[in-house]
């Protein structure tokens, strides 16, 4: 049985994502569009309403309706469907704003038992996301309240609109962005945007009347094979986080590297110097109160959270390097060092109007001294940790 193709479509508002919906469809006239919606309903599983629209193929019954469970599963279930009915070869699945994109896809594409991978039925083309661009600079600035993004069966953890807003441009493949109210911004809000999203293909509206560029037919076409894994590792806390480069002095991305633990203290007193400016934050950090552990760095506005989120993989660990992604396993052998393994510090920052010397000034005084260095982690043990606290430290 030949494969379908599906491209996957988002934006932070329905608008732009029915928009991006459209352009996928002139480079694909012929397929067959599922649009997903997801309601909360108290503690119990949600309610998924499907929609389904395009070319007129048969279709099995059953699919247009809605349902009360587990979203991954129902999308899942309709996928399949889709797949086996006569005369559909290119599904467009459009997914609300609040779903936490690509979390949701590596649930959706998980095997199962008994039914295998998604991916036997699929390829996949580039995830396209539409960006509203002045509610994107509203809720950048956002961090105040909390929201709720649904990354699989269940509602994932509680995030601001910022880091919302920014997960969506970070799973994009295509980024499609409207034109801002006020003309002037565009330039500069394309320059952001693209900073938060190196690897992107960034679309921006050109002309006078802000209209969408056309999209590359490539877009149409499955990516290369094992972007399933790409998803997988791209959430892992040890994923590089590569900047984009830009002539335009204002918008920066910096990448700070360091091969020796960081002092927790040192570290909160440099914050005041690091972040202003700072858009987005991502990265992992080595601190010296957690030796063994992958600390996260994710900030999103104004909002930062360090997080213990994995442990180092060590020499003598069979177990741990092989439950680890092959990614992991590269890039640990990359980046190792015969006395500290992979462990190591690594940021990237983008911002508007970075001091880009000052924050690496401040993030290296942050490290261990030489005299520090030489206590060992004895000697580490000792040093208060004002970030993450003194609870649960080894």
């Amino acid at each position: 049985m030949s494969k379908c193709l599906l491209s996957v479509v988002t934006g932070n508002t329905p608008g732009v994502r029915g928009a991006a919906v459209d352009q996928v469809l002139t480079l694909a006239p012929d397929a067959v569009v599922l649009a997903v919606s997801i309601e909360a309903r108290g503690k119990g599983h949600p309610a998924v309403q499907r929609c389904l629209s395009g070319a007129g193929a048969a279709l099995p019954g059953g699919v247009l309706q809605g349902a009360t469970g587990d979203p991954v599963v129902i999308v899942r279930q309709d996928l399949r469907s889709l797949c086996r009915s006569p005369g559909v070869a290119h599904v467009v699945l459009a997914l609300p704003g609040d779903v936490d994109v690509l979390p949701f896809l590596v649930e959706l594409w998980r095997p199962r038992v008994g039914s295998g991978s998604l991916g036997e039925y699929f390829d996949t083309a580039p995830v396209v996301v539409g960006i509203d661009t002045d509610l994107f600079m509203t809720d950048i600035g956002c961090v105040h309240r909390t929201e709720r993004l649904w990354s699989g069966g269940d509602q994932g953890e509680s995030v601001t609109p910022a880091e919302a807003v920014v997960r969506q441009v970070e799973a994009a493949d295509v980024l499609i962005l409207s034109p801002a109210a006020d003309r002037s911004h565009d330039q500069g809000r394309a320059e952001l945007i693209g900073q938060l999203n190196g690897r992107a293909l960034l679309v921006a509206p050109s002309g006078p009347e802000g209209v969408a560029q056309e999209l590359p037919v490539p877009l149409a076409h499955s990516l290369p094979k094992g972007a399933d894994e790409d998803w997988g590792f791209r959430l892992e806390p040890v994923a590089l986080v590569p900047p984009r480069r830009s002539d335009n002095h204002e918008v920066l991305s910096l990448r700070w590297r360091a091969r020796r633990p960081l002092h927790p203290g040192r570290l909160a007193d440099e914050l005041g110097v690091v972040m202003p400016g700072v858009v987005r934050g991502r990265g992992h950090l080595w601190l010296c109160s957690r030796p063994d552990a992958i600390v996260t760095w994710r900030s999103a506005g104004a909002h930062l959270e360090l997080r213990e989120a994995d442990r180092w993989l060590e020499e003598g660990d069979a177990g741990a390097w092989q439950t680890a992604s092959p990614q992991r396993r590269t890039l640990a052998s990359w980046f190792w060092h015969d006395y500290y393994g992979e462990r190591r510090n690594e940021i990237t920052l983008t911002g508007i109007g970075l001091d880009e010397q000052a924050v690496r000034r401040a993030l290296d005084r942050a490290l261990l001294t030489d005299l520090e260095l030489s206590l060992g982690r004895r000697g580490w043990a000792s040093i208060p940790d004002p970030l993450l606290g003194d609870v649960g430290r080894r």
